[in-house]
C-alpha cells in the first residue's frame, strides 16, 4: 500500500510541517477544512511544497522519522531540490486526479457495442 510523506507550509513559509498519510488528497482536504488546527488563521498550513510516494508502509515510517529530525535548513534544501519556487503542488495533484477519473457523460464502450449488435 502506498504512503506519502509530505511537507506543508503556510503562505509566508514560517512553518514547515512534516506528515505521513495514505491518501494525500484527503489529507490536504482535511487541512483546508480545519485551517486553525495547528496554528492561528494567519499561519494556516495550506501549501503542499514537497511530497514523496513510498510503496512500503515500513519504509515510509522510517523515512518519516528521518525527515522529521531534519532542521529547517535541511528541509528547505530538500524542498528547493524539487520545488525551487515553493509553488503549491496541490493544484497539479487535483488536475492529475481529475484527468484519471472517467467522464460520467460518455457511455461505456460495451453498451454501445451491444446496441449496435441488436439492430
Amino acid at each position: 500500500m502506498k504512503r506519502y510523506i509530505y511537507i506543508i507550509t503556510d503562505r509566508n513559509r514560517n512553518n514547515l510541517h512534516v506528515g505521513l498519510c495514505a491518501d494525500l488528497l484527503k489529507t490536504l482536504d482535511f487541512y483546508k477544512q480545519m485551517p486553525t488546527l495547528f496554528f492561528d488563521s494567519a499561519q494556516q498550513l495550506s501549501r503542499l511544497v514537497y511530497f514523496e510516494e513510498i510503496n512500503s508502509e515500513e519504509q515510509a515510517m522510517e523515512r518519516f522519522k528521518y525527515v522529521s529530525t531534519f532542521t529547517r535548513p535541511q528541509k528547505e534544501k530538500m524542498i528547493r531540490a524539487v520545488n525551487k519556487e515553493w509553488i503549491d503542488l496541490t493544484i497539479g495533484l487535483n488536475l492529475e486526479n481529475n484527468m484519471r477519473q472517467r467522464p460520467q457523460m460518455r457511455p461505456a464502450l460495451s453498451s454501445v457495442r451491444r446496441s449496435a449488435v441488436t439492430f
